[in-house]
């Protein structure tokens, strides 16, 4: 973002590509459209370009760029309180082995039951268990993407993390 902001051009394209799928799988998933989701990220992108001549490292990149997308996305979400569509969810998810039908099915079943679980999660927990997961970003950044403290982070991810479990056991 430093080669960017002092003018090369090249280093956006760099930084575009570097984070297209996660960024992008991140806005999915939570925001469960996947238009909607694209018209975050390249609103994501434009603050980025827009923000070039002010950007000062005090995180790392990710961190910056996974907290302007949160908040583009959260106010989304507050404005029109969106349904998760959990085929949209799913999207993101791994492949599944085709050698055996029967472990297949068992797994598709398995993912569409986490997707759903992962789409019961409050706002706030399903944020930052995706910002963790697909934003690959520590407890420390996920605080500052989303303006809360490092234990309440902590927190809402052992929350998040403790009912998916507990949905997985009861299915």
């Amino acid at each position: 973002m430093l080669r960017y902001a002092a003018g090369q051009a090249r280093a956006f394209d760099a930084l575009y590509g570097r984070y297209r799928v996660r960024l992008l799988r991140y806005l999915v998933r939570l925001t469960g459209q996947a238009a909607v989701a694209e018209e975050l990220y390249q609103d994501t992108w434009s603050r980025v370009i827009d923000a070039r001549a002010r950007y000062s490292p005090t995180a790392r990149f990710a961190a910056w760029l996974f907290r302007i997308a949160h908040h583009l996305a959260i106010d989304h979400l507050r404005r029109l309180h969106p349904t998760v569509n959990a085929d949209d969810v799913l999207v993101g998810f791994p492949g599944l082995p085709e050698d055996d039908p029967a472990l297949a099915l068992d797994q598709a079943e398995q993912m569409e039951r986490l997707a759903s679980l992962v789409e019961a999660l409050p706002t706030e927990q399903k944020a930052v268990l995706l910002l963790r997961a697909e934003g690959d970003l520590t407890l420390e950044e996920i605080a500052a993407s989303v303006g809360t403290g490092r234990e309440t982070i902590k927190s809402r991810l052992r929350y998040a993390l403790a009912k998916l479990r507990e949905g997985l056991r009861a299915s």
